[in-house]
């Protein structure tokens, strides 16, 4: 299940148990639970449900992990040619980071589609594959006449020009 929610002129998409970095939000505490009831679309699986502009009685929920994170430092500097004058300053955009706990859309059913299970390959044995781990002898002889014969291909013989053939290509 996902939801696409709205928050700060901004849109995410959300999936329970995801951490989610918002805009600043003061005076919250670790742990405090926040709502986001702009819900714009939510998928349950099997069905979706879209809202015009938004989806009535829909609500994600969710806990305050991180009140204050601070985001990348910018720095700025604003420097005049030949008139020594500068000026430097930096800013730090400030975040909270939040997990989502739930989604709940009234009329919505959640289908839980099972993970697929990943199998770990098995190795194939030599006898079901039909070839070793190392090349026959016959194979390598194979391999290696190939090897001199396209050898061999590559370098023409010479052969002996006349007087007249060069002759006749100069003129």
């Amino acid at each position: 299940m996902f939801a696409i929610i709205e928050d700060g002129g901004r849109q995410y998409k959300v999936t329970p148990q995801q951490t989610l970095v918002v805009d600043y939000r003061e005076s919250v505490q670790p742990g405090e639970a926040i709502r986001f009831e702009r819900v714009l679309l939510a998928n349950g699986g099997a069905a979706s449900v879209i809202g015009r502009p938004l989806i009535e009685g829909a609500v994600v929920e969710a806990e305050v992990v991180e009140p204050l994170a601070k985001g990348p430092k910018l720095e700025i500097q604003k420097i005049r040619r030949r008139k020594n004058s500068r000026r430097h300053t930096g800013h730090r955009q400030k975040h909270t980071v939040v997990k989502i706990v739930s989604i709940q859309v009234p009329g919505l059913e959640v289908v839980e589609t099972p993970a697929p299970e990943q199998a770990a390959p098995q190795p194939e044995s030599a006898a079901e594959s039909g070839a070793g781990t190392e090349p026959s002898a016959a194979a390598a002889e194979a391999a290696t006449q190939a090897a001199e014969d396209a050898r061999s291909d590559d370098v023409a013989p010479k052969t002996e020009s006349t007087g007249e053939q060069e002759q006749s290509s100069g003129q």
